[in-house]
């Protein structure tokens, strides 16, 4: 989720973290083989423990087979689609999450849907600390969260991928919030759709967020907290009241997202960081 109408690119967060963030994620990373095994949460055949919703229609409702398995990947389809008409989905693992480390390859697929968005063409993205399928209302776009934002090409100029988007939610950038919905990565690389991507998330139990492709950060974010204010957060009065206690956001749900726009996903593996007491 990306480029909405009016939206303005913000760099300079991003260009002067460039500089530190390999040292930053060396110093704050967890080392894998100290923490918990990794584990398959898509099992490669069936979508299992995986719910859609989709704009419209209640959580459940697979509209026309939108998410689908297809050789060992979770594809994104609109084979049964005429139109897309803002039939923004999104595919949900069972069960939150409070701090892992999460890995998968990603592939654009082509092509987007004639009524799909232009800002929406070669998008989509991996919904993190996400309020339930079940909670969204029956027309809501986009659920609360934070959203690791996946770009392919679209044309011949740049589009790096790995943005940071926040429907909902406000995130700090070394303590400073962060005034835009989207703030693209200063190194994101722009890569050709149909090639498998590595996306590494790391949600530290400390609060920092690391985002990686390919194995290179492309951000480093923390601070972590609901927006009421927030025009996404208008039509999730429900959730957001339910949470009106305390706007910190430290769990949540993981979500793949669809835009208008065919993409892949496999390998999809977690590594669960939350402390033991």
């Amino acid at each position: 989720m990306t480029r909405y109408p009016g939206l303005r690119r913000s760099l300079s967060k991003a260009a002067l973290l460039a500089g530190c963030l390999a040292i930053s994620a060396c110093a704050h990373t967890p080392d894998a083989t100290a923490e918990a095994a990794w584990r398959p949460i898509f099992d490669g055949r069936t979508l299992d423990g995986w719910t859609p919703k989709i704009a419209g229609y209640p959580a459940g409702e697979n509209y026309q087979q939108t998410f689908i398995v297809q050789d060992g990947s979770i594809v994104v389809s609109y084979a049964g689609y005429d139109q897309f008409k803002g039939r923004f989905g999104h595919l949900f693992y069972k069960t939150p999450f409070k701090a892992y480390r999460l890995r998968l390859m990603y592939k654009v697929l082509d092509p987007s849907l004639p009524d799909t968005p232009a800002w929406a063409r070669g998008n989509s993205g991996v919904m993190f600390h996400s309020q339930s399928a079940e909670s969204m209302t029956l027309a809501q776009p986009f659920p609360i969260s934070v959203e690791f934002q996946i770009l392919g090409r679209d044309g011949d100029g740049p589009r790096p991928t790995g943005a940071v988007c926040t429907p909902g939610v406000s995130i700090t950038f070394d303590g400073v919030r962060a005034k835009e919905h989207c703030t693209s990565p200063a190194n994101g690389p722009t890569i050709p759709n149909g090639t498998w991507t590595k996306l590494e998330l790391d949600v530290l139990p400390n609060g920092e967020v690391f985002q990686k492709i390919d194995g290179v950060v492309v951000q480093h974010y923390g601070g972590l907290e609901l927006d009421p204010n927030d025009r996404f957060a208008a039509v999730a009065k429900d959730y957001m009241s339910a949470r009106s206690g305390s706007l910190a956001l430290t769990e949540g749900y993981i979500a793949l997202q669809s835009e208008g726009h065919p993409i892949a996903f496999k390998d999809i593996e977690i590594q669960d960081l939350t402390p033991t007491r």
